[in-house]
């Protein structure tokens, strides 16, 4: 295993955005590039994006430091493999990332994990997870992932997709998923879900205004009535996954994370009442809901601290090539 005296490469892939950093051993990003993500391309275009994202990061004063790289990408995700097939980058369909990322950077070590797992690693070696031996981290943006912290261990499961929150069905007749299942959380509470649910209630932005799910929070926090009833609707899909996962796992705090996070209790104090009404059982009762402590860096810091630190899921044996 690596130490953390270097700097950790890091990768975060989204249907969105790739981002690439060096990050320090305490956590900081210290280089960052970011490119757009081809979803619609062909995968070596992706692949392009990627290497490009990387690149400048070798020309960067610490790079000779450099002991490893850690990768969190959407998923699913096979770290066994070193695979990915992302459900919103078509063309990446069992892609051996690893052995690619590994072979453009002249061989460094590397690591993959989903990108819900990754954010996960970020709370517990440095933010509002750390210390805490049972907690959930779901991560709700444009789309809804997380990761689950077990026995003091981020656990990633047998091949690093652990904790993916957003693909519990919440609705047995829901709408189709993109991934193939019906009625998932995704699809109800994540960013986009909130934004679709204030519009059809009646809710307009302001001329020039925000007509995002951030937007919404905004308008709520202003005392917009519609914006204020459709983050309480809001809130209510996801604490039933929380509960959930606290009746599987006994979990005793989820920690929240992503751009919708950042709402603050517009978002969080209805669900955290909802959640109450959900954890009816007395050992699945009184998990906390905290703010994440780590912003939209989390994954580019999960992928390194995946990567580095002995707490992380490393310790439960996931592969690293």
């Amino acid at each position: 295993m690596t130490t953390r005296a270097g700097p950790v490469a890091a990768l975060d892939i989204g249907g969105t955005s790739i981002a690439a950093a060096l990050v320090d051993g305490a956590g900081a990003v210290r280089h960052r590039q970011q490119r757009p993500t081809p979803a619609a391309g062909s995968a070596a275009d992706v692949l392009a994006a990627v290497t490009d994202a990387l690149a400048p990061l070798t020309r960067h004063p610490l790079w000779p430091d450099a002991q490893a790289l850690g990768i969190g990408s959407a998923g699913p995700v096979d770290s066994r493999a070193g695979t990915v097939s992302p459900v919103k980058i078509s063309a990446w369909r069992d892609f051996p990332l690893v052995d690619a990322v590994r072979a453009a950077m002249g061989g460094l070590p590397v690591t993959l994990t989903g990108d819900g797992v990754a954010p996960a690693a970020a709370e517990d070696a440095h933010g509002a997870a750390r210390g805490l031996d049972h907690a959930l981290c779901p991560v709700v943006s444009t789309g809804m992932g997380g990761g689950p912290i077990l026995d003091g261990h981020v656990h990633p499961g047998p091949t690093g997709n652990a904790g993916h929150i957003g693909h519990l069905s919440v609705d047995l007749d829901g709408p189709r998923c993109p991934c193939g299942g019906h009625g998932c959380l995704e699809g109800v509470a994540s960013g986009p879900a909130i934004a679709r649910r204030a519009r059809a209630a009646g809710w307009r932005p302001g001329p020039g205004g925000d007509a995002t799910a951030a937007g919404v929070a905004a308008a709520a926090r202003a005392g917009d009535p519609l914006a204020r009833a459709a983050c309480h609707l809001a809130a209510r899909p996801l604490p039933a996954g929380i509960a959930a996962t606290a009746v599987l796992t006994e979990i005793r705090a989820a920690v929240i994370g992503g751009g919708v996070a950042r709402a603050g209790d517009v978002l969080l104090a209805p669900l955290r009442q909802e959640l109450e009404r959900y954890a009816a059982l007395p050992f699945a009762r009184g998990v906390a809901v905290l703010p994440a402590g780590l912003g939209t860096d989390a994954g580019l810091v999960g992928a390194a601290a995946a990567r580095a630190s002995p707490r992380t899921f490393l310790a439960r044996g996931a592969a690293g090539n």
